[in-house]
This record gives C-alpha cells, sequence and structure tokens, in this order.
C-alpha cells in the first residue's frame, strides 16, 4: 500500500496548519522549515506557487499520492457538480477517513492500517481497501474478534461527538457506523480552498 512515510511536522509547517492533528513540536516552530528559521526575506509566492501547496495541503491531509489524488480528480471532474466540491465529497467518502471520522482510529493514519490487516467490515463483507469508496446507505463494522484491539478501544473512548459529521451515524452498541450521505462541502471540517486546486489541473 503506497503511501507517504516522511517527517510530519516538516510538513506541517511547510504549510503552515497543524494538518495531522494537534502536535507539540508544530505549536513550538510554527515557521516554515529551514536551516535558518524564520526568514524576513522569503520570497511571495506565484499563484501557480499558492495553488501547488493547497493541494499538497489536501494531499497530505487525507493521505493520497499524487497518481491517487489525480486519478480521484479526475473522477470528480467526470461527474455533475462542482468540481472542487465533488472531490471533497470522495475524499471524505473513502473508507479511511470515515473510520477515522467515527472514531475508530485515532489518525487517518491507523484508520488506513486497520482496514488493510482486515480489521474492518463494510456492509458484511471483510474490506481491506482503504480507499475504498462508500456509498450512502453503507454500514461499517469493526470486525468481532478486533474489537477489543487497543487502538480500537482507545479511538473509541477519546471519540469526539459523531454527530458534527452529519454525514455519518455511529451505534456505540454494535460498534458500528452509517455513511448516510455525501457531505455538504461547508460541513466538511477541513480548511482546503478547492478552487485552486481546480484552476492548478485546469492548466
Amino acid at each position: 500500500m503506497a503511501r507517504y512515510t516522511g517527517p510530519l511536522t516538516k510538513k506541517a509547517r511547510a504549510i503552515g496548519e497543524p494538518i495531522f492533528g494537534y502536535d507539540r513540536s508544530f505549536e513550538r516552530k510554527k515557521h516554515p522549515p529551514g536551516q535558518h528559521g524564520p526568514s524576513k526575506r522569503r520570497k511571495q509566492k506565484s499563484d501557480y506557487g499558492i495553488q501547488l501547496a493547497e493541494k499538497q495541503k489536501a494531499k497530505l491531509t487525507y493521505g493520497l499520492l499524487e497518481r491517487q489524488f489525480k486519478n480521484l480528480f479526475n473522477k470528480a471532474n467526470s461527474k455533475e457538480g462542482v468540481t472542487g466540491e465533488v472531490l471533497m465529497q470522495l475524499l471524505e467518502a473513502r473508507l479511511d477517513n470515515t473510520i477515522f471520522r467515527l472514531g475508530i482510529a485515532p489518525t487517518r493514519r491507523a484508520a488506513r492500517q486497520l482496514v488493510s490487516h482486515r480489521h474492518v467490515v463494510v456492509n458484511g463483507q471483510i474490506t481491506n481497501i482503504p480507499s475504498y469508496t462508500l456509498r450512502p446507505g453503507d454500514i461499517v463494522t469493526v470486525r468481532g474478534k478486533s474489537r477489543n484491539l487497543e487502538v480500537v478501544l482507545n479511538g473509541i473512548a477519546q471519540k469526539s461527538d459523531v454527530r458534527k459529521f452529519p454525514w455519518l451515524e455511529w451505534n456505540p452498541d454494535k460498534m458500528e457506523g452509517k455513511f448516510l450521505q455525501y457531505p455538504e462541502r461547508d460541513t466538511i471540517p477541513e480548511n482546503i480552498d478547492t478552487l485552486l486546486i481546480v484552476e492548478l489541473y485546469s492548466k
């Protein structure tokens, strides 16, 4: 399974946002990385540079590599509706992202590992593809023998209120979630300007 395995804090500092969640190192050094520290002489980014940075932010936030992201963008571009909004809906509909949103895993990285190690069931079938796209009505469940895993128990114990994601429903008794619908853009909390990404791919 191809994935980014490099330094997370360095990437977050380059983007200027804690895109991987709270990071003590990021809080100490919020300026861009570089051997000379924060510099007042940094050049202003070009339009292309701004657009590229936004694409990088989206890729790193959701854990996609370039080819995966480009394929997903092309899929969004071929569908009806606003391309940027459809792109965000497809990103949110990924199985690994849904596992993260439901609180079954503390991070998207941990969610991908749970899925690839066959701990997750979708509509009664074991699914080990993190990029699997959910459809409205799909049921996501933690596999029976996996419900006592420490990462799962800790994730659920620390789970934030899933009601802030109105496209998801969580049943704690059955340890299962339901993907109700594709989310509206204004309900997705990620700070990503999809217009810049569309402009970048339109060149």
